[in-house]
């Protein structure tokens, strides 16, 4: 009953009463730390301090999981037993599992299977898939494209798919062209450990030739004479896609030597000029089109494709456009962003008239249209719709806020993230939210969490619980305001939309004043360091202290006086300052070398994933904000504009904007 009181109490005590703490927050304090340096010892001499506790879940996982490769089956069944229902006995399990499964102890592993609530870890489901073949119940070419789709997804090297996948190679249903898959997505992305990790299911004496490939790859490729067989054919195919890595140009002339022509098959070739085409397109390189254009659109990666269109798009091309979102997995084409492309490249092109033309473009147009994001809103725009703040939902019942107040998932991520866990705070909302029932909360339940996040100032669990609903959007919670005095005030006296500030905060930091990434950005704005002592001499403010970063006010002051500038030497353009706030001033200025393009092309050619997203939910949360602010419709496009090479009659470059 302590605990229940304890989880009421957090949700009604006023933040200044939160900050006195309550009975044993110093243990659990005490435990993380523990925690860190991996002291078992501590940790269970504490634990029965922190009974009782709200999150008492949390400090029973920390001392099972220090210790769960000793611990006997018996000792975790009863930890788990301590904590039943949440996101921690569940944590616990998940983490139990993927022992069990590298220990190959199938006996307590298929005992835990089916009481795995979250059932998100691939790994775990591939050892399942596993399991469910060798004792039958699920035939072989039936768990072997369930593997092959979890096992080229996982981006690093693991136990689990990489056994499921081995055992179906050895049995037959797996074939060896997922292997050779798998190692060439892992050789495109400069994950060479993983490629040499699939090869080994084929041969274990093959890994020197990738580390070989990896290292030098042009060497490589310059003693090779023939490759007739297939290994050596998906080797030398190995080389020249780690080669075009580094050198698209150099890579394609060795795919123009007789020997690969005549050699590699028309699968290997169309795959090897896709990564071509795709490493001289995020390069900008006008070649790149070329590149495309020696092989088929059948045989190229995802990845490839989606390069292509954007390569298209850059050119001009429609054709290459159309056809590369043609060729994408229906999966990817189903993206608003290719579902998008795909309209433009149909009402460019007016095929087969341009009445039906302008139907079907019409028709692509509204299966995606809405505020929500980037292209949808250009969308509507499309349309003849400007963005405009959709319809509120219904308001909350009292029932459903109370059922959002009494959840005691939600009341110990509270706690959690009060008493400076974060992380683990945001582990058990997530998890409560969307993964403790199959299927998550319902829309009402999601706007009620929200609106409890929103109460208690929790921003970033407020916009992105509020993300979830499907149907229903309260743009009050996906696009709050908070420092809205400080916010507003900044950034009209110095010339700011209010809207483009609360657009980039909103990606930045989700209003966290304390956030702090993994580079050392800070604060709300995500100001680093070295740009914060530079901007704060630029403007003037000659008492700023290193520390002083985070302070809400100080880090506004600082990181506004940032965007102006950067605005400022990019001639008043949104994507392109927010780009180089993103990735620096440096790179959008090279970006910005080649053809005039429409913002929307070239935002969605910026060759980092990162600052391609960014710019473009920077510039759609903008849109968004300023449709709130004003009250009035608003135009994406509008902000989008044009970008191109700098006018030579401008002001000379800013070369001192870090």
């Amino acid at each position: 009953m302590l605990g229940a009181r304890l989880i009421m109490a957090a949700l009604v005590l006023p933040t200044t009463l939160w900050a006195q703490g309550a009975p044993g927050d110093s243990t659990l304090l005490e435990m993380r730390d523990a925690f860190r340096r991996g002291n078992t010892t501590q940790l269970s001499a504490l634990l029965p301090r922190a009974r009782g506790h709200v999150l008492e879940p949390l400090a029973t996982y920390w001392e099972s999981k220090a210790g769960l490769e000793t611990a006997s089956p018996t000792e975790i069944r009863a930890a788990l037993a301590r904590m039943p229902g949440t996101y921690w006995e569940d944590r616990l399990r998940n983490d139990w599992l993927l022992l069990l499964g590298k220990a190959r102890d199938w006996q307590n592993f298929e005992a835990e299977l089916p009481l795995f609530r979250m059932n998100d870890d691939r790994q775990v489901r591939c050892y399942g898939l596993m399991r469910d073949v060798a004792a039958g119940r699920l035939a072989g070419d039936v768990a072997a494209p369930q593997v092959q789709s979890n096992w080229l997804a996982q981006r690093d090297a693991d136990d689990g798919c990489a056994s499921a996948a081995q055992a179906l190679l050895e049995s037959r249903h797996l074939k060896p062209q997922a292997v050779w898959l798998r190692a060439r997505q892992a050789m495109d992305s400069n994950r060479p450990r993983v490629a040499t990790q699939a090869l080994a299911m084929i041969d274990t004496e093959m890994a020197p030739q990738v580390d070989a490939i990896a290292s030098n790859p042009a060497r490589y490729l310059d003693e090779r004479i023939t490759a007739f067989r297939t290994r050596t054919k998906e080797l030398v195919t190995l080389a020249i896609i780690r080669l075009a890595s580094s050198d698209p140009a150099a890579a394609a002339l060795e795919m123009e030597r007789t020997r690969w022509k005549a050699q590699l098959t028309q699968e290997e070739r169309s795959w090897a000029w896709g990564a071509i085409g795709k490493r001289s397109a995020q390069k900008l390189q006008p070649e790149a089109l070329g590149y495309f254009a020696q092989g088929e659109d059948r045989h190229m990666d995802d990845d490839h494709l989606a390069w292509k269109a954007r390569a298209g798009m850059r050119a001009g091309n429609w054709i290459a456009v159309r056809d590369a979102v043609a060729a994408m997995s229906e999966t990817q084409q189903r993206d608003p962003a290719w579902v998008y492309w795909k309209a433009r490249s149909v009402q460019a092109l007016q095929q087969p008239d341009a009445a039906s033309a302008t139907a079907q473009a019409r028709a692509l147009y509204e299966s995606i249209a809405s505020s929500r994001d980037f292209y949808e809103q250009l969308a509507s725009e499309e349309l003849g719709r400007r963005i405009e703040v959709p319809a509120t939902p219904l308001p909350l019942t009292a029932e459903e806020t109370a059922a959002a107040r009494a959840n005691p998932g939600l009341a110990r991520a509270l706690a959690a993230i009060r008493l400076g866990l974060r992380s683990e705070g945001v582990r058990e909302w997530n998890y409560t939210i969307a993964l403790h029932t199959p299927g998550g909360m319902g829309e009402r339940e999601l706007l009620a969490a929200a609106d409890l996040a929103c109460q208690n100032e929790l921003w970033d669990r407020c916009i992105n619980t509020s993300l979830r609903t499907p149907v229903a959007q309260d743009h009050a919670q996906r696009f709050p305001t908070p420092h809205r005095a400080p916010v507003t005030t900044r950034a009209n006296e110095i010339g700011l939309d209010p809207a483009y500030v609360y657009g980039l905060i909103r990606q930045e930091s989700r209003f966290i004043t304390d956030a702090r990434s993994g580079v050392g950005a800070s604060g709300l704005m995500q100001v680093m360091p070295a740009t914060a002592r530079w901007t704060a001499n630029k403007i003037g403010l000659s008492t700023f202290r290193p520390q002083q970063i985070n302070e809400r006010d100080t880090n506004i002051l600082i990181g506004t006086a940032y965007l102006k500038l950067a605005l400022d030497d990019f001639e008043g353009s949104l994507p392109m300052a927010a780009a180089a706030y993103n990735a620096g001033p440096n790179r959008p200025r090279q970006w910005r070398n080649g053809p005039a393009l429409a913002g929307e092309i070239w935002a969605e050619n910026i060759p980092f994933e990162e600052t391609r997203d960014y710019v473009k939910r920077v510039l759609a949360n903008t849109t968004n904000y300023a449709a709130l602010l004003t009250g009035q419709p608003q135009s994406l496009r509008a902000r989008l504009g044009v970008v191109g090479p700098r006018p030579s009659t401008d002001k000379p470059i800013n070369t001192d904007l870090p």
